[in-house]
């Protein structure tokens, strides 16, 4: 039987933004997704980090965010991978009432991610290397850099839905929605293009702040 796949109103109903990115933010979140995905890919055969495990964070980037499109389908991966829906929602709307305890440093580490919009503290991600080791600790930073990545797009994306519904968002324009759908789309290669060399020449392929502090 399928489920129904219910968000929690703060975001299916959403007329404004909770997050808006720029189109060089957009864009810098492209550079990394080529070894992001190969990453991700690896970690898919390995199953080094649970499937569960990765749709945990990635939802738990999107609440932070608040994309309707990214909350949607991921709700749908999450429904495929058995969670339920109490436990999506709870995700969805900043709940800890499902965080495993064994997931919860990775989780916080997720929503420290989101709201610092991809330059998380380098103490955070050692944080996450000492709990879960380099190579898992690794797999976490890219499932979470590639949903800000579909985030940064997602968002513009739900704005311009909302708009063809007569619904727009308050403080979005059609300027700013269509020159980051399109904008995306044309610099998407040159993107990769770019993540690809930053490896070839050995440059990392993440952005950490080296600040001792939160200010």
């Amino acid at each position: 039987m399928k489920k129904d796949i219910k968000l929690p109103n703060t975001i299916s109903l959403r007329r404004e933004f909770k997050r808006k990115f720029s189109f060089w933010e957009l864009y810098g979140s492209l550079v990394y997704i080529p070894r992001t995905m190969a990453k991700l890919i690896e970690n898919h055969k390995s199953k080094l980090v649970a499937p569960e495990f990765v749709e945990h964070l990635q939802l738990a980037v999107t609440e932070v965010n608040g994309c309707p499109a990214c909350s949607y389908q991921h709700t749908k991966m999450a429904l495929r991978l058995g969670m339920s829906n109490e436990e999506i929602s709870s995700f969805l709307s900043g709940g800890n009432e499902f965080i495993n305890p064994n997931e919860a440093k990775a989780i916080m580490f997720a929503q420290h991610f989101a709201d610092s919009k991809g330059f998380p503290k380098k103490y955070a991600y050692n944080s996450i290397v000492k709990e879960y080791g380099e190579k898992q600790a690794g797999i976490i930073f890219s499932a979470v850099q590639i949903m800000i990545a579909g985030n940064m797009y997602g968002i513009p994306y739900s704005a311009f839905q909302a708009r063809l519904k007569g619904q727009a968002y308050k403080d979005s324009s059609l300027f700013y929605e269509l020159g980051m759908l399109l904008g995306g789309i044309v610099l998407l290669p040159i993107a990769m293009v770019h993540g690809i060399l930053r490896g070839l020449i050995g440059l990392p392929n993440k952005k950490l702040d080296e600040s001792a502090t939160d200010e």
